[in-house]
């Protein structure tokens, strides 16, 4: 067999075109143009310079970051004969969405800029909140420590060592009130990351607002809420999946009756893509997830018009910058699709994707850390193209340490340059159109209702879980990834390529003493409040959660809505643990099969 140069294709023609029908003049580029060039510059594979990303025929093998290969060139040749402008991408605010859900994009209301944010005690946090509200940001997002994520107070034993140091420590009433002192939530947005304890953190933060004298049915926020992420990628849960989506359902039917304006869900990738996922996983699994939230509110009765219009997306903004595009266009035709034809919404509002987005933390590297700053630029950028309502960009330093007050400013600043000077806001959608683009969609749709017809095999998410398959998926994929890494077919600046050495940076630092402080007002509330009070508002609570739920009528809820309760022990001033610990005396804890 005569010797070939890598990267230059026995034929161009077939190489170019095999599988498709192309035009007269895309064979004469390919024969005039394309073979004399790859004879005198062969291709070469991307990455480190190993020659280990070339594909059997010695050729150069391009891929998006997930791996889905990519053409040398894109044309009319790449979509299907049959496709249609009105079908597949329609109008900017007009079905099936994938243009955007607002027919004028950003130019009559920008993204929202909304840093997470969240560390040490609720007095710093407050100061941090006020520091990026004073310096542009539009809105708040509510990072928790990792004992209050689990449900425990802070003087609980399986607290030790962890008190504010992922987010903020938040035991009690009296801790939210100092978190948001001096914030109106009548008009400001907060997002809540919080999810096996998300009811009780948004009682908390009712209540907040109540005693501001704010209007229950003018705040708008959102809590994520979302607890099928978290048996397949993050693993903070603390109830059994019945029980716990039996607690999320309860969110839904509480909130359309009294909360209309906030979010009482926020369906997470984000998550599951810094578990390792690949793009495709991230859209299939959240929106699959979303479709197994409606499905146990359907059960309890609800109408899917009146919870659906409040249902919310969060996705994560990665590296591959066309890739992250069309997974966003993708979802919205999707979720637009599974709400009008699976579960016949009628109200438009119903057939909405609206999300929030988010820089990928994953990406971030410890090596040469002022990277990250161009590494969110691109990322946020890709959010923007691909239509997203809000957005949070990574502190340079989050893969050391929670951002300092600089790295969080420069964060900010990063969104405001892409609103304000970029030019990207000024038309909508301004890449749809593109074959490269509207190809790359097409197959992320194609790929995620593959997906949809295997979990619907299985029965469902939740069924799903119990076997661990989306956890396999999720694994193998990460370990794929990983492979690649330390193969050198995939170029982590920094990190496995241009090596520098260099200096530790400064980094923000949290203390023990953040756990003294928090255990002493937990000392300090228990002793002044009715603990009558918030005995009988725990007993009652655990009655009600005993009990099976049913819907209740338009205007008023299930008696057996756990939220009422969760609301008035908060009142009495329970605390966070406390209200968890009379959960797990009636719903148990959940451990996780071992998956082989």
């Amino acid at each position: 067999m005569p010797n070939k140069k890598p990267g230059v294709a026995e034929s161009p023609i077939s190489e170019v075109f095999e599988g498709r029908h192309p035009s007269a003049s895309e064979k004469d580029w390919a024969e005039k143009t394309l073979a004399p060039t790859l004879e005198k510059t062969p291709e070469r594979p991307i990455g480190a310079p190993t020659g280990t990303n070339l594909d059997d025929s010695g050729n150069a093998r391009f891929t998006t970051i997930s791996g889905v290969p990519i053409r040398r060139l894109y044309t009319q040749a790449d979509l299907p004969e049959d496709w249609n402008y009105d079908q597949q991408l329609g109008h900017p605010g007009q079905p099936p969405f994938t243009r955007g859900i607002h027919a004028t994009g950003y130019r009559g209301k920008l993204f929202t800029m909304r840093q997470f944010s969240g560390f040490a005690s609720p007095e710093e946090t407050n100061q941090r909140y006020k520091y990026l509200l004073e310096h542009g940001g539009g809105g708040l997002s509510v990072a928790f420590d990792l004992p209050t994520l689990m449900g425990y107070d802070s003087d609980h034993a399986a607290s030790e060592g962890e008190v504010g140091k992922c987010g903020v420590a938040i035991d009690s009433l009296e801790d939210m009130e100092i978190l948001f002192d001096g914030i109106d939530l009548e008009k400001t947005t907060v997002s809540m990351t919080i999810n096996s304890p998300a009811s009780v953190l948004w009682a908390m933060y009712l209540v907040v607002a109540e005693k501001q004298g704010a209007d229950w049915k003018k705040i708008s926020g959102t809590i994520q809420n979302d607890i099928l992420k978290e048996y397949i990628a993050q693993k903070e849960y603390i109830y059994p999946p019945a029980p716990s989506m039996r607690l999320v359902v309860d969110t839904f039917e509480f909130g359309s009756r009294f909360t209309p304006r906030f979010n009482t869900i926020s369906i997470s990738g984000y998550h599951i893509r810094e578990a390792g996922s690949t793009a495709l996983q991230e859209l299939a699994f959240t929106l699959y997830d979303g479709v197994e939230y409606v499905e146990w509110a359907l059960r309890r009765g609800l109408d899917v018009d009146d919870f659906g219009p409040r249902l919310s997306f969060f996705f994560n903004a990665h590296n591959d910058f066309f890739e992250e595009i069309a997974k966003y266009r993708a979802a919205r035709k999707i979720w637009y699709e599974v709400m009008k034809d699976r579960f016949k919404a009628k109200n438009q509002r119903s057939w909405l994707l609206r999300f929030h987005s988010q820089t990928a933390g994953v990406s971030l590297t410890a090596q040469q850390p002022m990277n990250n700053i161009a590494r969110a630029a691109l990322q946020a950028l890709a959010a923007v193209l691909g239509g997203t309502q809000s957005l949070h960009v990574d502190g340079y330093d989050e893969a050391l340490a929670l951002p300092t007050e600089e790295a969080a400013r420069i964060a900010l600043r990063t969104q405001q340059i892409v609103a304000y000077e970029s030019g990207v806001v000024n038309t909508v959608d301004p890449l749809g159109g593109s074959y490269f683009l509207e190809a790359l969609t097409l197959e992320m749709e194609k790929g995620a209702m593959d997906y949809f017809g295997k979990l619907d095999g299985m029965g469902g998410m939740v069924k799903a879980i119990e076997r661990g398959y989306p956890q396999k998926e999720v694994a193998e994929a990460a370990y794929q990834n990983q492979r690649a890494v330390e193969a050198r077919e995939k170029v982590i600046v920094g990190a496995n390529e241009f090596v520098i050495e260099e200096e530790s940076p400064n980094i923000l630092y949290i203390d023990e003493s953040v756990a003294q402080r928090q255990s002493a007002k937990l000392k300090a509330l228990r002793e002044r409040r009715s603990n009558g009070d918030v005995r009988r508002c725990l007993d009652e609570l655990k009655r009600v959660a005993a009990q099976e739920p049913n819907a209740g009528s338009k205007d008023t809820i299930s008696p057996a809505n756990t939220m009422p309760y969760i609301v008035a022990a908060v009142r009495a001033y329970a605390t966070v643990g406390e209200i968890c610990d009379a959960l797990r005396e009636v719903y148990g804890t959940y451990t996780e099969a071992s998956i082989t």
